[in-house]
């Protein structure tokens, strides 16, 4: 438990120096942090080989941070400085290492998180593809087409939606008719609801709920359709939150519960290391290729 606790608090004080930093002028364009949803990547992390594929999302940082546990060189990305994980050139929503990338494009990720997944089950059998997205991305042409080709080639497609209620500022109870899970249903994709919300950092209790049905996406049953039930704590971007600011206090949050204890110091120690480091690097230097 104690390393799951101390990737969720890297994860939530790294996204808070974010907003630290664009208060302060600092960073500049954009960036959508994962706080309130630092349990998902946190409990899939030891389930996810590491030659896996994994696509990230706009709102990524965390299912980076749980893959490499690199807060420096994402951090460097995001400033474009000298470290950085693609020379600066990707920001905050596209990054690619290895076996990861990400994207800012909603519904992108999933053709070719399928692509990845149909190379895996034909030459590297027994891993997946992972795939991040919103309940926003519902809207998407792009999830129905993956998920009928996913269906009927079978492939080893773990489709991870961080459903927290709120597409940029629509809720989602005024943009999606019907369920995700009939969604999934109609393409005969298999679907779990994990109330990760409820669970807040019991990463143990979610990581349970997801073992046995990670296993039968390896050994050939076909795609799985997993919806987290998150809450967004906050805005959709650096500054933008169109919620009242009593709802949004009234979301369940794991962090008051460990805030002042001997981890959170040093995870908040760490991150507040890693901005002076990076804050004090030379800008990062892209050559083409």
């Amino acid at each position: 438990m104690s390393a799951d606790l101390r990737m969720l608090l890297l994860i939530r004080h790294f996204e808070t120096a974010l907003l630290e930093l664009f208060a302060r002028g600092l960073l500049h364009g954009t960036t959508h942090t994962c706080l309130g949803q630092e349990a998902v990547p946190v409990a899939l992390l030891p389930l996810l080989d590491p030659e896996d594929f994994v696509f990230g999302n706009h709102r990524g940082h965390g299912h980076y941070l749980a893959r490499f546990d690199d807060p420096a060189g994402l951090l460097a990305e995001i400033m474009g400085r000298e470290g950085a994980v693609c020379h600066g050139v990707g920001g905050s929503q596209h990054l690619r290492r290895d076996r990861y990338l990400s994207t800012g494009v909603q519904g992108e990720s999933l053709p070719l998180a399928a692509g990845a997944a149909l190379h895996l089950a034909r030459s590297e059998p027994g891993r997946l593809a992972c795939a991040f997205i919103g309940d926003g991305t519902w809207g998407e042409g792009a999830v129905y087409e993956t998920l009928n080709l996913a269906a009927l080639w079978r492939l080893p497609l773990l489709v991870a939606v961080e459903h927290n209620g709120i597409a940029q500022s629509t809720p989602a109870a005024a943009a999606m008719a019907g369920t995700i899970a009939a969604r999934a249903a109609a393409f005969g994709v298999e679907h779990l609801h994990v109330p990760a919300a409820e669970l807040g950092d019991d990463v143990g209790a979610m990581r349970a709920m997801l073992e046995e049905p990670l296993k039968h996406v390896r050994d050939g049953a076909g795609p799985l359709v997993v919806e987290f039930a998150v809450h967004r704590l906050g805005p959709h971007s650096k500054g933008d939150d169109t919620r009242a600011a009593a709802e949004v206090a009234a979301l369940a949050d794991w962090y008051p519960r460990h805030a002042g204890t001997a981890l959170d110091a040093e995870q908040r120690a760490r991150v507040a290391a890693v901005v002076a480091d990076v804050t004090a690097r030379p800008p990062s230097v892209w050559e083409p290729r």
